[in-house]
Parts: C-alpha cells; sequence; structure tokens
C-alpha cells in the first residue's frame, strides 16, 4: 500500500461542483455508493446537484455538523476526493467512504492516504469505538484496501446494490478502535 500525501480540506462549493461532475461518471458512481434503483447516483448527507445552490445557513447545516465528518481530499493543493465519517455518537460508531474522484489516480495510494487520516480523526479526534463501511460486492479493490488496514467482514446486506440490471450484496467491514491501535503497535515495532 503505497503512501500519498494528502490533506483533508473544508469542502467548498467548487468542490461539491466537482463532485457532481465526477459521478456522472458511470464508474466513479458506480465505486462509491452505486446509484439509486431510480438511476441517481447515491451520495450520504448531501445531494451535490441540490447543495450547489444551497443557502448559507442550509451549507453550515450539513458541511458543519458534528454527525457528518465531510473534507475533502487534496493532493499537491488539487482536490481529487473526498472523505465522509457518519458519526453515531449514542454508539460511538461511525461510518466510513473515501471517493478519489480522479480516476487516473485510481490505485495510486490515494485512497489508503485518504482513509488513513479519516481513521485517525475517527479513533483519536472523535474517540470513536467502531468505524465501519458498506461496500459493494462487486468493489473488491476497496474490499482489499479495508482488509489492510484491519476491518474485518461483519456482516452481508443481501441485493442491497442495484449495478448493470441486476442486485449485488453490500458487504460491511469494522475495525474497532482497540484493533486499530493494535495493528499500529505492531507495525511501530517492525520500524
Amino acid at each position: 500500500m503505497s503512501v500519498q500525501s494528502i490533506e483533508l480540506k473544508v469542502v467548498s462549493k467548487e468542490d461539491v461542483a466537482r463532485i457532481r461532475d465526477w459521478l456522472e461518471d458511470d464508474e466513479i458512481a458506480e465505486a462509491w455508493f452505486g446509484r439509486y434503483s431510480y438511476g441517481d447516483s447515491a451520495h450520504l448527507a448531501y445531494d451535490p446537484l441540490k447543495a450547489i445552490s444551497f443557502s448559507e445557513k442550509k451549507w453550515k447545516e450539513v458541511f458543519e455538523d458534528s454527525d457528518h465528518m465531510i473534507f475533502s481530499v487534496y493532493s499537491g493543493g488539487e482536490h481529487i476526493g473526498e472523505g465522509h465519517l457518519a458519526v453515531e455518537k449514542s454508539l460511538g460508531d461511525g461510518q466510513l467512504s473515501v471517493l478519489i474522484g480522479r480516476k487516473d489516480l485510481w490505485h495510486k495510494g490515494f485512497g489508503a492516504s485518504a482513509t488513513d487520516k479519516m481513521i485517525q480523526i475517527g479513533f483519536q479526534q472523535l474517540e470513536l469505538f467502531r468505524i465501519w463501511v458498506d461496500v459493494p460486492e462487486y468493489n473488491k479493490n476497496a474490499i482489499n484496501l479495508f482488509k489492510k488496514f484491519g476491518f474485518i467482514h461483519e456482516g452481508t446486506l443481501r441485493q442491497s446494490r442495484p449495478h448493470d440490471g441486476a442486485r449485488f450484496d453490500s458487504v460491511i467491514m469494522g475495525i474497532l478502535k482497540n484493533e486499530y491501535v493494535g495493528k499500529l503497535d505492531a507495525h511501530s515495532t517492525d520500524i
């Protein structure tokens, strides 16, 4: 897993416009949350098509909401993706999602770097107990990425994802804070 230099920044309207444009590409939309059964690309916390015209009040409600930590992923001063942690404070857990919207940067470590930073925010800053992901079974690259971070298979949502005219399962994977810290400790002794 190569590590790339990334930075997590506050989301701007220009970033949301890029997310909207990226999600028009079927391959990107399917790698992110897929599409709803009626065809629109799925997105948690906000609709990129509508967010462009949010009032300042609505913008703050969405992008300054402590239950939805949303960041723009930047590298070299350029917006390349989005990270999202949907926090359930009462349970001490959060659903993680990361999108690298630039396909020319896929499989080059940017998603891994963004995932690592988002996990750190979840466990260190927000003091979550558990972080989990919901990945379509056909996104093998994402499943393998999360396995490398120590996420384990916790369950399956049967045929929850429409894709290419068929229905596919979603793989639910999770990692507990003590598992993540233990993995970090194991790596630090290797250095």
